[in-house]
């Protein structure tokens, strides 16, 4: 018979985080661990991300669901959990680590034996423009030539201006540039300023309105000049049916996949095969989980045969992280399977 206790950790920002809804200067989230009850020194280690004021189950009951689905580990089924997508998250991947031999390994591949890399887009918090501006050269002096910008926390045409800075210096071939709004535009004017931006060869924008404008969105998507990615659209959306009928009606050109926040890793298969059907791209993000998540997510990446640059690193965003074998070097994360694992004691319930 199977075991669950799952532990609240709060994971502490070096820095403040800037997003266009708050700053962020800790992460609450949860680890669950499940285990034969014969062999408890064996087990699987998952983490439940919930994100406050942004996930789909972020409830004032999520700890009395998490332990009832730990009381009942025996017995939930995945379709239960559709409307607790950071549950869904840490039970599918801790299930599968726990099968994997308890090694922090659910989805074996080449890169978690260390013999391949992932390529990542770096990424520049908002802030300042000053302060945008040096986590700009931190990043291109790091050696990335993918940056993703989070914009519309500062005047359109300061940031506007940095961006054609930045393209001034990097052609399209030397630097990738994608965009992330996070919802900050609105639907009067979206086109504008796309069109003002438009000129820097931006490969992607990002959730250029708030979610829920379903009408709207797809008339951005229709005459952007941009591509469009989709991100918070897709949170709360559970149902396959409803999955296709949102892509169908918005087309944009990507989807943003964020486990944790879109249905654990089987609610992101589900995307990935409806968004094929009709030809649009995607790439997957972490959401600020710590290396717990961060590992399941760029192993399940890895089984999956990428070649853009993916969103994955944010294992250095905190000062108490979970030391892990993840290592990243200029633009790529690799695993060193030489490296082991280090949870911390941790109050199980």
């Amino acid at each position: 018979m199977l075991k669950a206790q799952f532990a609240r950790y709060c994971l502490h920002f070096r820095q403040p985080a800037r997003t266009s809804r708050e700053v962020l200067t800790e992460k609450p989230t949860y680890f669950i661990k499940i285990f034969d009850e014969s062999a408890p020194e064996t087990f699987g280690i998952g983490e439940c991300a919930v994100f406050k004021g942004l996930s789909f189950d972020d409830r004032p009951d999520y700890e009395t669901k998490l332990a009832h689905v730990c009381d009942n580990i025996n017995d939930i089924t995945m379709d239960e959990l559709r409307e607790w997508p950071s549950i869904l998250f840490g039970i599918e991947t801790a299930m599968l680590d726990l099968k994997n031999g308890g090694v922090r390994k659910p989805f074996p591949s080449a890169w978690s034996d260390g013999d391949s890399a992932i390529t990542i887009n770096g990424l520049v918090w908002m802030g300042s423009i000053d302060e945008m501006r040096g986590r700009i050269e931190e990043k291109i002096a790091g050696g990335f030539k993918c940056l993703k910008f989070k914009i519309g926390g500062e005047d359109f045409n300061e940031e506007l201006s940095l961006i054609r800075n930045v393209r001034e210096r990097f052609s399209p071939s030397e630097l990738e540039i994608r965009l992330d709004a996070n919802g900050a535009f609105t639907p009067e004017n979206a086109l504008n300023r796309i069109g003002q931006l438009a000129p820097y060869c931006i490969h992607s924008l990002e959730q250029p309105v708030r979610a829920g404008q379903i009408d709207e969105m797809a008339r951005i998507c229709r005459e952007s000049p941009i591509d469009i990615a989709l991100d918070e659209e897709l949170i709360g959306v559970c149902n396959p049916e409803e999955k296709y009928s949102l892509l169908e009606k918005i087309r944009p050109s990507y989807v943003i996949l964020k486990p944790t926040l879109c249905g654990g890793i089987s609610g992101s298969m589900e995307w990935i095969s409806i968004a094929e059907l009709q030809s649009i791209g995607w790439w997957a993000t972490s959401a600020l989980e710590s290396n717990i998540g961060l590992n399941a997510i760029a192993q399940w990446v890895s089984t999956m045969k990428v070649e853009m640059p993916q969103g994955l690193g944010t294992g250095a965003l905190y000062t108490n992280n979970i030391p892990s074998p993840i290592i990243q070097t200029r633009d790529v994360i690799r695993y060193n399977p030489e490296t082991s694992w280090d949870i911390p004691n941790l109050e199980w319930k």
